[in-house]
Formats: structure tokens, sequence, C-alpha cells
């Protein structure tokens, strides 16, 4: 382990955040409706959509999706409550935009299907999802197994934008980004992701899972109360085997309440940012690194997680920790004396490899 850095003035921390702030701007997918959205409009209530919380509205809402032109356009979806199966899912196509209300709820039907999304967006291209909420069924759900009752299920998908959601209760994850897997085993990752003013509560298995994929972007969200099955994170980046994640920056978010980590890094990824963010009162570590490499920490509040502040485990390689604040992590018992203060706040394992850990970090109780 490598430290460097000397200098703590207010200069040196200002350049360094509006360089990354910049870059981060200028890698970041663009999100805003084409023309071809604008001008066709379909409004789900013209297709039998009641929003009365008491109908099932899926076929009403994939008639709307269907009556699409092939050139794309805007479903429209005023306030109401939505009941929607997640077994049938709606499917959404490329060139769409899922506008919906704030007031907008879409009500997952209970069922029993250890996999089941409310909304599916499987190999579509240029899809856009903004407003309103998705309620999960976990307190409702009729079976005990399984952990892919998804809000947002997104596979071998680009340029897609999700923003201005507030997901809540799902069987599975709150959002589910990954690969699709061909016949013949291809993978397809998805790739340039944007996910912005986003809130993913009280979730089963992870507020947010991002798998295979590349360029996938999270800013000014919220991932909080995740647990019931392991791992429980508030973000899990851990791709499955075949392909990697690569290149995904979380920035802005407050990440808190975890039954697990905050962010957990698995294995298979690659070129992770995590910056500005807050990260606290998690019940696991605040920021788990297992295996992953070429990741940045950086400028981030990382406070009172019941196992330690930023772990890094065997197998981590080329990790930089730069800019962070760390407050009061680790096991409350353990706190105490200036030997410990740091290792409680973050450890490294002798095995990770290339790790700069730079002075300008803090560390308090």
């Amino acid at each position: 382990m490598r430290r460097h850095g000397t200098e703590h003035d207010g200069r040196r921390r200002a350049l360094l955040r509006a360089g990354l702030t910049a870059l981060l701007g200028a890698i970041a997918p663009q999100a805003g409706a084409g023309p071809s959205r604008d001008s066709v409009r379909v409004d789900v209530r013209a297709h039998g959509a009641r929003g009365d919380g008491r109908h099932d509205d899926t076929a009403a809402f994939q008639s709307a999706i269907d009556a699409l032109p092939a050139s794309g356009g805007t479903v429209v979806v005023a306030a109401g409550d939505y009941r929607i199966d997640p077994q049938r899912s709606l499917r959404l196509r490329s060139r769409m935009h899922l506008a919906m209300d704030a007031g907008t709820r879409l009500l997952a039907i209970p069922n029993p299907a250890a996999r089941a999304y409310v909304l599916s967006l499987i190999g579509v291209d240029d899809v856009e999802v903004s407003g309103g909420r998705i309620v999960g069924d976990r307190d409702t759900h009729l079976g005990a197994t399984g952990e892919w009752g998804h809000g947002v299920m997104v596979r071998g998908s680009s340029s897609v934008t999700l923003r201005d959601l507030h997901i809540s209760r799902c069987w599975g994850d709150g959002i589910s980004i990954g690969g699709d897997k061909a016949a013949g085993g291809r993978v397809t990752p998805s790739s340039d992701v944007l996910i912005a003013n986003v809130r993913c509560i009280g979730n089963r298995r992870q507020g947010l899972t991002i798998g295979r994929s590349r360029r996938v972007r999270v800013r000014d969200c919220e991932f909080a109360d995740t647990g019931g099955t392991l791992p429980g994170c508030g973000i899990d980046i851990e791709p499955d085997a075949g392909d990697s994640a690569r290149d995904a920056v979380i920035s802005g978010s407050f990440i808190h309440g975890n039954q697990g980590a905050g962010v957990q890094i698995y294995k298979r990824s690659a070129g992770v940012v995590l910056r500005g963010c807050t990260i606290e009162a998690n019940r696991g570590h605040g920021v788990l690194v297992i295996g992953a490499s070429d990741c940045t920490v950086v400028d981030n509040r990382i406070r009172r997680n019941a196992l330690g502040g930023l772990s890094l485990r065997p197998g981590s390689d080329g990790v930089v920790v730069s800019l962070n604040e760390f407050v009061a992590n680790g096991p409350a018992r353990a706190r105490g004396g200036k030997d410990g203060l740091r290792a409680r706040q973050l450890s490294v394992a002798a095995e990770a490899r290339a790790v700069r850990v730079d002075d300008d970090n803090r560390y308090s109780e």
C-alpha cells in the first residue's frame, strides 16, 4: 500500500472535484426524447387502462406500448394506481418513452414466481422511463423461493434512461442491469445506461444490481433499507461469469440503512468510480471491494457503517482512495484508541495489489 499526497488546502480539493465533475459530465449517457417520441403519443387509458387499483391493467399497458410505430413514441400514463402482473411484465420497445405522471403507481400483482418483473427491457435500444412509482409485492408475495422479483429488469439493452422514479418493496431488486445471453452462449451486455434521481427503498435483495454492462451512470439517487435475502446491498456491482461490468460511475447518491454493504464491487468489475456519495448506517461495510480492478473511491462521506468503512479484499487490484471522510465506522465496542482508528475505517488485505491510499483521507470517531 502506498500513501501519497501532502496538500490539504481547499484549492487542491476544489480542482480535483471540478475535474471529476467535468469528466463525468462528458462521459455520461445523454437523456432526452427525440422528435419521433414527441410526435407520437399514446395514452394507456385510451387502450383500456383504468388506474383504479382494482383491475389488472397489464394488457392495456402492453396494447398501448405495442401501438407505437417502429419509429417510436411516448406512452403517457396519467396519475392513478395501475395493477401490473409481473409474471407477464410490461415489455418495453426500442425508441420509446414511458412517461408517467408523478402520481402514477404501478402496483405489482401478488404472485408466487421466483422470477417476475414489473418492467422488462430486453434487447432494446433508446428507451426512457420517467416519473411515478413502482411498488413490488414483497409484502404480499405468494411464494417463498427466488430473489429475482425486480421492479425494473434491463438485459442486453443500450441507451437506457431511468429517471425521477421511486421503486420500493420488490421481492428482488429495485433495478437490475445485466447482459442478455443468446442460445449459443454469447452475452450482450447492457450499455450506456443512465439512472438519475431514482429512489430504491425497502427492496428485498438489492436496491440496484449492476451486472454485465458497459458505461452505467448513477447520479443523485437514493438506495436505502434493502434487506430480506443476501447480499442485501444498496448497490451491488456483481457481473455473472462470462462477461464483466466495466466503466460504472456512481456519484452524488445517498446509500444508507441497508442490511449488507452500502456498495459492493465484486469480481469481474473494472473501472468503477464512486464519487461524492454519502454512505452511512449500513449494517455491513460502507464499501466492500472483492477482487475488482482499477476502481476509484473519491470524495465520499462514509459514516457509521457497522462492519467498517471501506474494505479491500484479496484480489482487488489498482484501487485509489482519496479525499474521503471516514467517521465512526466499525463495531462500537471496538472504538477508542488511536492505533485502531484507521484500521476500523479502512482495511486493505495484504493480497490486494497496487492500492493507493492518499493522505488527504480523514478519519474520526
